[in-house]
C-alpha cells in the first residue's frame, strides 16, 4: 500500500528519492520521509500529509549524500504523524528502514527489544525492523548482510524493504516477502521501487525480486541472495511500457486521461487477440484440449475487479455452459470451498500483488488447480504463480480508482469467452464471427461516450450534492451499476449502492424521494431486459426519484420519464457494460470534480493493496 523508493550511484540522492515519490503517491499519502547517507551519518525528513509538505521541508534544509532511501505512507499501525512517519532509525541512528507490508509479529518483537534496554518512538510495526538489525549487530553480527539476514528471519507477516546502513557506505539494501520490490538497472546507478512507474524515466531494464529474497545494490551492480545466504542469479526484464505512460499528457487528472484511453486499449486487445481470418489466439499457455474438457471455473478477485469477474460469470456461463462461480479472493481463502484439481482458477488484479487474490492462488494451487490470471502487470507475483496469463497491456494506471483496467478486464473476459466457447463447439464459426463484429463495434462505442463528457459534466454537476445515490441494473449490467457505485463512492465520496434493479423492491424503494439521484442502466439491446429495466425506472418515477438514465440512441421512451439522459451508441447486449461503465466513470468524475475531491489520490484508499 505504501510506495517505497531506493537510490545509489554518483547523482545526489535527495532530488532523484522525491521524483520516484512523487511517481508513486498514489499508493500512500497520509507522509512522506527520506534518509540519506551523508557525511558519515544518516540524514533524515520526514512529513505529515502530501509529498509537497517533505519537498517544502527540503527546499530549507536540504540533504545531501548519493545514496538513500524514500516513503510514502499508507497507514496501517499508528495514526498519521511525523513520529509515525518513515524511515524509521535505529536507537544509535545508525540504521534506517522503509517499509511496506505488515510486521504480524512487530508487538512480541517489540517486547522483546524494550527487555533489551531499545527505545522505540513511533506506534508503528515497522520500527521493530531497525532495531531488531542494530541488535543483530551488537550480538556479533559480522556484517551488514548477516544482520539484515538475522532481522528478516525473525518478522512474520510482509515487507518490501529499504534498509540503509550508516556504516556500509557503498550499500542499499532491500528485501521482499508478500509485498512487491523491484530493483532499476542503470549505469553506474541503481534503484529499489514498489512500482515501475517510480523510476520509469531513469531505467530500462529491471529484477523482479520473488518472495524470501533480498538484494545489496551498489553502483556498479547488484547481487541478490536468498534470505538464508544462497546467492541467485536474477532474471532482468525490459521495461514494457515508456516514461509518458505515467505522465499526465495535458489531461487534468491521471484518472481522465486513463478513461480517454480507453478506445485505444480496447482497441489493441482486438488486434492482437483476434486473426486476420476471425480466428482467436489468446496464447494462454493451457491446450484447447484443457479447455474442451473443463466442467468448471472459479473467478477470485477484489474491488472493482470483483466486478469484472461478475461480468466474466455472465459471459462465460453464457457462451459456454461451463459453470461459473465468482467470489471475492478476501472471503474465499477462509471458507472451504469444494474445489476439485479440475477447476480452472481465474484471478483477477490490475496490480498483480493483491494481498488476499495472491493467498487465494496459493490455497487453490494446493489442491491442484490450474491457474489462468487477467492481470496487468508482467513480472508481478500473481503472474508468476500463475500457469498462463491474460495480459491487459493498459500501461501503468497511476489514478486510484480503476478504469482503463476495468475495461480491459471485461474486454479479457469477452475473448476469453469467445475463445473458450469456439474452441468447445458452443459457438460455430459463423456465429463467432458474428459476435467479434460486434465486439469491434465497442472501442469507436466508448470514443462517442467520452466525446459527450461536457452533456455528461452538467448532469454531474446537477446531481452532485445529495447524500446518497442509487445505481441499478440488470443481467450483464448488473456489474456495471455496482462498478458505478464504487466510482462515486470512491472519488466523490458520496455514498453510493447499486442494485440488481429486481432487488430494488426488497428493500432499497424505501430509500426513493425527490432528493435521492437513481441512475439506470437501460440500454435496448435485450427487450425482455429492457421492458423490466423500464418498469423499474416507473416505480422510481412514482416516487419522485430523481432519474438519470442511461439510454440506447434513438430511445424516447425513457426520456419522457427521467430528469436526465445520457445517451450511449446501442451495441450488443453481452458487450454494452464497457460502453455504458465509461458514462457512469464521468459521471462519477464530474460529480467529485463538483465537490472537489482529490480524484487521483481520494482518502483512505491507495493503488495496491498488499496488505490484508
Amino acid at each position: 500500500m505504501c510506495g517505497v523508493v531506493g537510490y545509489i550511484g554518483n547523482k545526489e540522492a535527495a532530488p532523484i528519492l522525491i521524483d520516484g515519490l512523487q511517481r508513486l503517491e498514489y499508493r500512500g499519502y497520509d507522509s512522506a520521509g527520506i534518509a540519506v547517507s551523508c557525511g558519515g551519518k544518516v540524514v533524515f525528513g520526514k512529513e505529515v500529509g502530501r509529498l509537497a509538505n517533505l519537498e517544502r521541508e527540503l527546499e530549507k534544509n536540504p540533504i545531501a549524500g548519493t545514496r538513500g532511501i524514500g516513503h510514502t505512507r499508507w497507514a496501517t499501525h499508528g495514526a498519521p504523524s511525523q513520529v509515525n512517519s518513515h524511515p524509521h532509525l535505529s536507537s544509535d541512528g545508525a540504521i534506517a528502514v522503509v517499509h511496506n507490508g505488515i510486521i504480524e509479529n512487530y508487538a512480541e518483537l517489540r517486547d522483546e527489544l524494550t527487555g533489551q534496554g531499545h527505545k522505540f518512538l513511533s506506534e508503528t510495526d515497522t520500527e521493530v525492523v531497525p532495531h531488531l538489525i542494530e541488535q543483530a549487530l551488537k550480538d556479533g553480527a559480522a556484517s551488514s548482510a548477516e544482520a539484515l539476514r538475522s532481522a528478516l528471519s525473525r518478522l512474520r507477516g510482509a515487507y518490501a524493504l529499504g534498509v540503509l546502513f550508516r556504516d556500509d557506505p557503498d550499500t542499499v539494501y532491500c528485501a521482499r516477502l508478500g509485498s512487491p520490490l523491484i530493483i532499476g538497472l542503470g549505469e553506474n546507478e541503481n534503484f529499489i521501487a514498489s512500482d515501475v512507474p517510480a523510476i520509469i524515466n531513469r531505467i530500462s531494464e529491471v529484477i523482479y525480486l520473488n518472495d524470501g529474497e533480498m538484494a545489496a545494490l551498489r553502483a556498479d551492480g547488484v547481487e541478490v541472495s536468498t534470505i538464508d545466504g544462497r546467492i541467485v542469479t536474477p532474471e532482468v526484464k525490459k521495461i514494457e511500457f515508456k516514461a509518458e505512460d505515467a505522465e499526465h499528457a495535458g489531461f487534468e487528472t491521471f484518472m481522465l486521461k486513463e478513461i480517454h484511453e480507453q478506445p485505444r486499449i480496447l482497441r489493441a486487445l482486438l488486434a492482437k487477440h483476434v486473426m486476420a481470418d476471425g480466428t482467436l489466439e489468446l496464447g494462454t499457455g493451457l491446450s484447447p484440449d484443457y479447455f474442451r474438457k473443463l466442467n468448471r471455473i472459479m473467478i477470485v478477485s477484489c474491488g472493482t475487479a470483483y466486478h469484472a469477474g461478475m461480468y466474466g460469470k455472465l459471459l462465460l456461463e453464457n457462451l459456454t455452459g461451463i459453470a461459473v462461480e465468482t467470489d471475492l479472493a478476501s472471503e474465499f481463502r477462509y471458507r472451504d470451498p469444494k474445489i476439485d484439481p479440475g477447476t480452472l482458477i481465474i484471478p483477477v488484479s490490475q496490480s498483480g500483488e493483491t494481498a488476499d487474490t495472491l493467498a487465494s492462488i496459493r490455497m487453490a494451487k494446493s489442491w491442484g488447480c490450474k491457474i489462468f490470471a487477467i492481470c496487468n502487470v508482467e513480472g508481478s507475483s500473481v503472474v508468476r504463480e500463475s500457469d498462463a496469463t491474460f495480459f491487459t497491456n493498459c500501461g501503468p494506471e497511476i489514478g486510484v480508482a480503476s478504469t482503463k483496467a476495468y475495461t480491459a478486464q471485461q474486454m479479457a473476459f469477452a475473448l476469453l469467452a469467445l475463445y473458450i466457447a469456439s474452441v468447445r463447439g458452443d459457438l460455430t464459426p459463423e456465429k463467432l464471427k458474428e459476435y467479434l463484429k460486434a465486439l469491434r463495434e465497442v472501442p469507436d462505442a466508448v470514443h462517442y461516450v467520452i466525446q459527450k463528457k461536457a452533456e455528461i459534466q452538467l448532469i454531474g454537476e446537477k446531481h452532485h450534492d445529495g447524500p446518497s445515490s442509487l445505481y441499478l441494473g440488470r443481467r450483464y449490467n448488473y456489474p456495471t451499476a455496482l462498478e458505478g457505485a464504487l466510482k462515486n463512492k470512491e472519488i466523490s465520496y458520496q455514498h453510493a449502492e447499486g442494485y440488481a434493479a429486481g432487488e430494488m423492491k426488497h428493500g432499497p424503494i424505501a430509500l426513493i424521494n425527490e432528493s435521492l439521484p437513481v441512475i439506470c442502466i437501460c440500454t435496448k439491446t435485450a427487450d425482455e431486459v429492457y421492458e423490466k429495466m423500464l418498469s423499474n425506472v416507473k416505480e422510481v418515477e412514482a416516487r419522485s426519484g430523481r432519474i438519470i438514465a442511461v439510454v440506447s440512441e434513438g430511445d424516447t421512451e425513457l426520456a419522457k420519464l427521467t430528469d436526465d439522459v445520457i445517451i450511449v451508441p446501442a451495441v450488443r447486449d453481452e458487450f454494452s457494460p464497457m460502453v455504458n461503465v465509461a458514462a457512469l466513470q464521468l459521471l462519477a468524475y464530474y460529480a467529485a470534480r463538483a465537490r472537489g475531491t482529490d480524484i487521483d489520490k481520494p482518502r483512505n484508499l491507495a493503488k495496491s493493496v498488499t496488505v490484508e
